[in-house]
């Protein structure tokens, strides 16, 4: 009978816990606010979102997400029913838009309008008013992606035709000609330097003096070049006058063709009979060379005459040399 006893005090205790444990969820998920019906019809994903996610309007939870479903109106559309606060200030200009919690890769919805005055919305939980639900910064990347993916295998591609062999070669001629240019401007600023420590230093160059003399210089050259100049209108003034008609040169050129001519007959009438004189006298000199011989090897021929030749070889009375009759 004790025993009884104690397993009902035991069930009626649990029994009575359990209805304040109960007592005590509902009472915590009670809501005793007033809240009213909105609808985002999108063709967006949601991935992420869930029935029960939070609502918030600028950061602040005005209310929940009451279901996902699919749009009747519009096949393909996803329907979101939003339970928000009556107290939130929702406007004509009010649009949603999706963020996600930290790491956790759950969505809520977050609320927001343009910042400028409109019409309230008015609440209808039988007619819900849709508010439009713009793409979050994922869903912007997302879409984006393609075109940075495009770009940047274009700037790849350019870059690699900029530090192709025969770019690399005129980079290298730049930056040679940059450090070319480099030491040139010290050597200029050495220069200008020892300029510098020349006109202040103990040992100065009197400068002023110096472009003093060099701009006497420049004004005796200025002279020398007046000079040099007519000079040289004189000359051209002079050849003009040489090469006027009837002028020296051609009075010269005349005189010249005249020389050609006289030149040309000379050797076309008096040279021929140069050279027949000449030879009627090398021919006259020959002959009376061969008198002379013959006066020195008979003189007596000038006295007696040549008399009968000597019989030759065959002729009758010819005797050989050294033969004795």
């Amino acid at each position: 009978m004790e025993n009884k006893a104690h397993a009902l005090a035991a069930g009626i205790f649990v029994l009575v816990a359990s209805a304040l444990l109960a007592a005590l969820a509902v009472w915590l998920t009670s809501d005793k606010g007033t809240y009213d019906v909105y609808e985002i019809s999108t063709r967006e994903t949601v991935t992420g979102l869930q029935s029960q996610a939070p609502v918030r309007y600028r950061g602040v939870d005005v209310g929940k997400v009451a279901s996902i479903g699919f749009d009747p109106q519009a096949p393909g559309n996803v329907l979101m029913r939003l339970q928000v606060a009556r107290e939130a200030p929702m406007n004509q200009s009010t649009f949603a838009t999706l963020s996600f919690q930290g790491v956790t890769g759950l969505a809520f919805v977050q609320l927001d309008d343009k910042g400028q005055p409109g019409a309230a919305l008015v609440p209808d939980d039988d007619h819900p008013p849709r508010i439009p639900l713009k793409p979050g910064l994922l869903s912007e990347l997302a879409e984006k992606s393609q075109g940075i993916l495009e770009k940047v295998d274009q700037a790849t591609t350019r870059l690699n035709d900029v530090l192709a062999p025969d770019n690399q070669k005129r980079l290298a001629s730049a930056l040679d000609n940059t450090s070319r240019a480099a030491e040139n401007v010290a050597s200029l600023s050495s220069r200008m330097q020892a300029v510098l420590d020349a006109q202040l230093g103990p040992q100065r160059v009197d400068i002023p003096l110096f472009v003093k003399d060099a701009s006497a210089t420049m004004k005796s050259i200025q002279a020398t070049s007046d000079r040099a100049g007519v000079a040289l209108d004189e000359v051209t003034r002079t050849a003009r006058r040489l090469n006027e008609k009837d002028g020296p040169i051609d009075r010269l050129a005349e005189g010249t063709q005249a020389l050609s001519a006289a030149a040309d007959a000379f050797n076309a009438a008096t040279l021929p009979r140069i050279n027949q004189v000449t030879e009627d006298t090398s021919r006259a000199a020959r002959r009376l060379s061969r008198t002379v011989n013959a006066i020195n090897d008979n003189p007596q021929s000038l006295i007696f005459g040549n008399g009968a030749p000597v019989p030759g070889p065959g002729e009758p009375g010819f005797t050989a040399p050294g033969v004795t009759r």
